[in-house]
């Protein structure tokens, strides 16, 4: 079976999940930070988990649908502590004096997030054993092409559980505008563990503010009002000043896994190279990534490449934020050389700088970029720059522990959400904390190169698949 010529995703159900209840807070204007509002151009998050089909029984003869039914009730109690997910963005624009300003209205009842049940046929293996990742994976996401800004008429949350012959994918579809990864998969988190309680049997929605331990934090931080929450003025007149839609070329994706014991390798070779004991491993493996695939490319020695670290600012600001704050705060920290200096000079070396424009990210540093947005508001535009490898995402995330009651998930793989050559997306490997998996998107000429780079390959494992976690497939 040929799941990208042969296979596609149908629809067999749609609808709107309301918030459980309407807490307080709910009612008023979701005023948007610096952080979120420099999301308009991007694609929602696109993040999800493949799970075994739950086995039929005389009790429950067809668990799926139980299942689909329990995600419905689940995701209500889950928005109830999440109310912005449920909300949709408004533009509040006058002509004198110039205002225009971007917030999210949760207060309408007849709101809420969209919940999708999609069925394909194709098993596990279909999605897990090819080289490449198939395309059909883009198909368990919903709002194809959506950016952020189109949260005004889109909902900010959907919701696509795609069944497949043995398996179950369940993927969300989330507004950047509303949070950053660490947001994202605390709301997963918190999704996946009231499925689990309901399957259980317990009476959630009867106890609803035990469900989440510890509650999100959906107040906004401001840090140049003391924290109160503001409308931000973007001095703009219309959206079409700022709205850039970026359509990616062609792109091959691949799933590369490396073990702690690979990791560990790169490590003590970047350290021992610079006289080193800081450099991380994942440091090491960024620079490692970004050496590869500057080489894949062949590109001229002096043309700039640039390595990108997405990062979260919450323990980095004085005092921190809380972990728990549910929102967008996440920069990125860049590493710039020529293409010659970067391959002439060892993993160490590009280690080194990667490490240190992470340390330079400091609280002074942050407060700075909030202060000079603030007087000139600016939208990111998400097309590359130059010969730019972006790492994106976290092996912290947990992604394995989000347990909806059907056990540990199989894999987790994304959409087709700010894919670009040169697009790295991490996640907690298979073999469990310590190692990693990589999604690498590239030009197809750039991913066979990077195939063929004996110093790259000979840190990956073999196959994305283990074979002991294909057996249990």
């Amino acid at each position: 079976m040929n799941p990208e010529t042969t296979q596609v995703v149908r629809q067999i159900s749609k609808c709107t999940i309301k918030p459980h209840k309407g807490l307080e807070e709910s009612k008023q204007p979701h005023y948007l930070t610096p952080w979120d509002l420099s999301f308009f151009n991007a694609h929602y998050i696109q993040q999800g988990l493949l799970f075994r089909k739950p086995a039929p029984s005389l009790e429950d003869p067809n668990p799926t649908i139980t299942f689909i039914d329990r995600l419905k009730q689940s995701l209500s109690i889950t928005l109830t502590h999440f109310y912005p997910l449920s909300g949709r963005m408004v533009t509040k624009k006058q002509d004198n004096p110039p205002f225009y300003g971007i917030y999210v209205d949760c207060s309408n009842d007849s709101l809420g997030a969209d919940f999708i049940h999609a069925a394909a046929d194709v098993t596990m293996l279909d999605i897990l054993t090819p080289i490449d990742v198939p395309r059909i994976v883009q198909s368990f996401f919903a709002l194809e092409g959506a950016i952020c800004h189109d949260g005004h008429t889109e909902p900010l949350l959907v919701v696509q559980v795609t069944e497949l012959l043995d398996g179950v994918f369940v993927g969300c579809i989330f507004n950047h505008v509303i949070g950053d990864g660490t947001s994202y998969w605390k709301f997963f988190h918190a999704f996946a563990k009231i499925t689990r309680r309901l399957s259980k049997g317990e009476e959630c929605d009867k106890n609803i503010d035990c469900n989440i331990s510890p509650p999100p934090i959906t107040k906004r931080w401001f840090m140049e009002r003391d924290g109160d929450s503001i409308l931000i003025n973007l001095g703009f007149s219309h959206h079409k000043d700022f709205i850039d839609r970026y359509e990616p070329p062609v792109l091959r994706e691949r799933m590369f896994h490396f073990t702690a014991e690979s990791l560990a390798k790169l490590k003590a070779k970047a350290n021992e190279e610079e006289c080193n004991t800081q450099i991380s491993c994942f440091q090491a493996l960024s620079a490692h990534v970004w050496r590869s695939i500057t080489r894949a490319r062949h590109h001229p020695p002096d043309g700039k490449t640039v390595c990108k670290l997405a990062i979260s600012d919450r323990l980095r600001l004085n005092p921190p934020l809380s972990d728990n704050y549910f929102g967008n705060c996440v920069q990125t920290v860049c590493a710039t050389t020529t293409t010659g200096e970067l391959l002439h000079y060892g993993i160490g070396w590009a280690a080194l700088i990667l490490h240190e424009a992470i340390k330079e990210h400091t609280d002074e540093k942050i407060r700075g970029f909030t202060k000079d947005w603030m007087k000139k508001p600016r939208i990111y535009q998400m097309r590359p720059i130059f010969d730019s490898v972006r790492m994106g995402s976290s092996p912290r995330f947990d992604v394995y522990d989000c347990d909806f009651g059907l056990g540990m998930a199989v894999a987790a793989r994304s959409g087709f959400a700010n894919k670009f050559d040169g697009k790295v997306t991490s996640y907690r490997g298979l073999t469990g904390i310590g190692s990693v998996m990589l999604e690498v998107c590239l030009a197809p000429e750039s991913m066979s190169a990077l195939e063929s780079d004996a110093e790259f390959m000979d840190a990956v494992s073999p196959h994305a698949i283990h074979s002991e976690h294909l057996a249990s497939v």
